[in-house]
C-alpha cells in the first residue's frame, strides 16, 4: 500500500441492515482523463458510454451481468477487466461476491459496479466532496494507469483486513472447540464456507492483477519502474491475503477434526454411562420377573419355603441383584468406564 493510504474497513460482527442501493452516476476531471462512475446503473446508461468511448458490445453484456468471471480484455486504446470482492455485507446462506468492471484508456477510466463495495464508494466520495485535498491529488492528479492502481489497492487493503478478521474468529473459535457447553459444528461450517469464498476470488485476483500491470504502463504518466513497483506492492499484499488463508484453511481442518473427536468422546461418555444403568439393572429385572411368576421358588409363595422368614423373598432378591452388579462395576472399573 503505497503513499499511506489506509482506509478503515473492518466490518462489524452485526448483521447489516439491507439498504437499496440508489443508480448513481459521478463524473470527475482528473489530471487528463476523466473518471466516470457508475453504481447500480441501468443498460442505457452503459449503452451512452458505450457509443461515446467505443466499448465492445460483449464487454457491455459483461458489465450488466452480475456474476460475470473475472476477465481481462485488450484493445488498440483501452482495455477492459471484471474482478471480483467480497461484498459490504453477506446474507446469510448466499455466497455472492460484488462484481467490479473496469474500461481504462489514456484519457479515461470507468467503473461500473453495484454499491456494495465500501472502499470504492469512499473513494469516490471524497473526490465528489473533495474531503481530502492529499487523497484526491493522489487519486486524479497523475493519470488513468495511477487511478486504477488506488483504486485496487483500496480494495486489496479492505480484503486484508477480512483475512485478518477471521484470524481473529479463529482465535475465539480455538476456545470454543473446547468448551463442551458451546456447540461449534455449525460456525465451523460457516467460517470455512467464508475462507474457501475469499480463497477463490483471492488466486484469481493475484493473476488478473499482474495482467492489469502489464497492460495499464501505457496510460500511466509515472515511469514504467515505477508503476511496477506499485503494482509489484498490491500482488505482495495479494500473497499475504492467500497466505492467510491457506493457514486458516489448514487451522480450520484441525478444528473440525478435534470437534469430531471430542463429539465422539462426549457421546461415548453418554453411551457408557447408559450400557453401566441398563447392565446393572438387569439383574433386579430378571430376579424381579421370576418373584412376579405364581410358581413356588425360594421366598416365594409358600409358607413352608420362608427358610429366612418372612424377609426371606426380600434377602434373596437384594442377593441375587447386589452380587453380578459388583462382579459388572468391577468389570466396568477396569475397563476405565469409572473412574476412581
Amino acid at each position: 500500500m503505497r503513499r499511506g493510504f489506509i482506509t478503515n474497513r473492518l466490518r462489524s460482527g452485526k448483521k447489516a441492515l439491507e439498504i437499496p442501493i440508489e443508480r448513481k452516476i459521478e463524473t470527475i476531471q482528473g489530471n487528463g482523463f476523466t473518471w466516470i462512475d457508475l453504481q447500480n446503473p441501468d443498460r442505457e446508461d452503459v449503452e451512452k458510454l458505450a457509443t461515446d468511448y467505443n466499448f465492445n458490445e460483449l464487454n457491455i453484456e459483461d458489465c450488466m451481468t452480475k456474476f460475470e468471471l473475472p476477465k481481462l480484455d485488450s484493445y488498440d486504446d483501452h482495455f477492459f477487466v471484471i474482478l471480483q470482492f467480497p461484498p459490504l455485507a453477506q446474507k446469510i446462506g448466499i455466497s455472492k461476491n460484488s462484481q467490479l468492471s473496469i474500461f481504462v484508456g489514456k484519457n479515461f477510466l470507468v467503473t461500473v459496479h453495484q454499491g456494495d463495495l465500501k472502499p470504492l464508494v469512499q473513494l469516490v466520495q471524497t473526490c465528489i466532496l473533495d474531503s481530502d485535498t492529499e487523497l484526491k491529488n493522489r487519486l486524479v492528479g497523475e493519470s488513468s494507469g495511477d487511478l486504477l492502481h488506488e483504486i485496487i489497492d483500496a480494495l486489496v487493503d479492505d480484503l486484508l483486513h477480512t483475512s485478518r478478521k477471521i484470524i481473529a474468529n479463529l482465535d475465539e473459535m480455538e476456545d470454543n472447540v473446547f468448551d463442551e457447553s458451546k456447540p461449534v459444528a455449525r460456525s465451523i461450517a460457516l467460517l470455512r464456507r467464508e475462507i474457501n469464498r475469499l480463497r477463490r476470488i483471492s488466486v484469481p485476483l493475484k493473476r488478473f492483477v499482474l495482467e492489469i500491470a502489464k497492460n495499464v504502463k501505457r496510460f500511466s504518466d509515472n515511469s514504467d519502474d515505477e508503476l511496477t513497483l506499485y503494482f509489484d506492492d498490491v500482488i505482495d499484499h495479494i500473497d499475504k491475503v492467500i497466505e492467510t488463508l491457506e493457514e486458516s484453511r489448514e487451522t480450520m481442518e484441525i478444528y473440525k477434526d478435534t470437534d469430531f473427536v471430542l463429539s465422539n468422546e462426549k457421546t461415548n461418555k453418554v453411551l457408557a454411562v447408559l450400557t453401566m444403568i441398563f447392565t446393572l439393572a438387569i439383574p433386579s429385572t430378571v430376579i424381579g420377573t421370576f418373584y412376579g411368576m405364581n410358581v413356588n421358588l425360594p421366598g416365594g409363595i409358600g409358607e413352608n419355603l420362608m427358610i429366612l422368614g418372612p424377609f426371606t423373598t426380600f434377602i434373596v432378591i437384594i442377593l441375587a441383584s447386589a452380587i453380578p452388579a459388583i462382579l459388572m462395576f468391577i468389570y466396568f472399573k477396569k475397563l476405565g468406564w469409572i473412574s476412581s
